[in-house]
């Protein structure tokens, strides 16, 4: 039986819904590995307190989700560059009292993007404007995306967000036909609105690639009907496996093989 000592190093999570596939991710990796070490998921109300614990209690890592992405950013004390550029943190290390941020997220969607060969020819409408928003229209404009729309019902930070990328913005999808669709927002995610569709009907019937980087459920209302029509579908969970495989290495110094990845992977997805 594993034992939890006064030794043992606490990673955690902060969101605004807490779930349980990273938590059940990295214990699976530290088990596994044989690493003394506890992940645990946790919400707050208070963010600048819960920061401050991390660094008073010498916790060694976070993971930060919606919808502390970008208000973390004034509580640590460096941004790694793939941070500062996307001015979004979803990973916070602990040395010693330091908190050093980075965004683990860019990684994930630009290797998804690679394994799933999407044409930068086609025309995408990214729906919304926060900080996983940054790192997906940060990725998109790398691989070499030129038309496509940031669709957000706040002008300022949607505006802003495809002025930076050179991309067109629209409050609603009104009038709008993409052949990318990608759901950055909680629609669909577990919970009050997890009935809910984040494009129109008729723009996934339209679209030849859907993207939904909701987790929990796996199969979001997007993503069910995408893959009843046979389009080509990523889905949350594969970006969080991802970017969460690159946290465990930034807390541990380790690296799970690729076998025992898809194995953690699979864990946790069965939560």
């Amino acid at each position: 039986m594993r034992q939890i000592t006064r030794d043992t190093t606490l990673c955690m999570s902060l969101a605004g819904r807490p779930g349980n596939f990273g938590t059940r991710f990295h214990n699976y990796l530290y088990e596994a590995m044989g690493l003394d070490y506890l992940y645990k998921a946790f919400t707050t109300s208070d963010l600048k307190s819960a920061i401050a614990g991390i660094r008073a209690l010498g916790i060694r890592g976070c993971a930060i989700s919606m919808p502390f992405k970008e208000q973390v950013i004034a509580y640590v004390d460096e941004l790694n560059h793939s941070a500062d550029v996307i001015q979004s943190v979803n990973t916070i290390v602990n040395d010693n009292g330091y908190l050093s941020a980075y965004n683990t997220d860019y990684l994930a969607i630009e290797a998804l993007l690679k394994r799933y060969q999407v044409s930068t020819d086609l025309t995408f409408a990214l729906y919304g404007s926060g900080g996983m928003a940054k790192a997906v229209a940060c990725a998109l404009k790398q691989a070499g995306f030129n038309s496509g729309t940031v669709v957000a019902r706040n002008k300022t930070t949607g505006k802003q967000l495809a002025d930076l990328y050179g991309y067109n913005w629209q409050s609603t999808t009104e009038m709008l036909e993409a052949d990318f669709l990608i759901n950055v927002t909680p629609i669909g995610m577990q919970g009050a609105n997890e009935q809910d569709l984040s494009f129109p009907e008729v723009m996934v019937d339209q679209a030849q690639i859907v993207f939904d980087v909701v987790a929990m459920p796996e199969f979001t209302p997007l993503i069910r009907r995408a893959q009843s029509q046979g389009k080509t579908v990523i889905k949350g969970s594969e970006v969080f496996a991802l970017q969460a495989v690159e946290q465990f290495a930034l807390y541990t110094g380790q690296r799970p093989d690729d076998e025992l990845f898809a194995q953690a992977a699979a864990y946790a997805r069965d939560a």
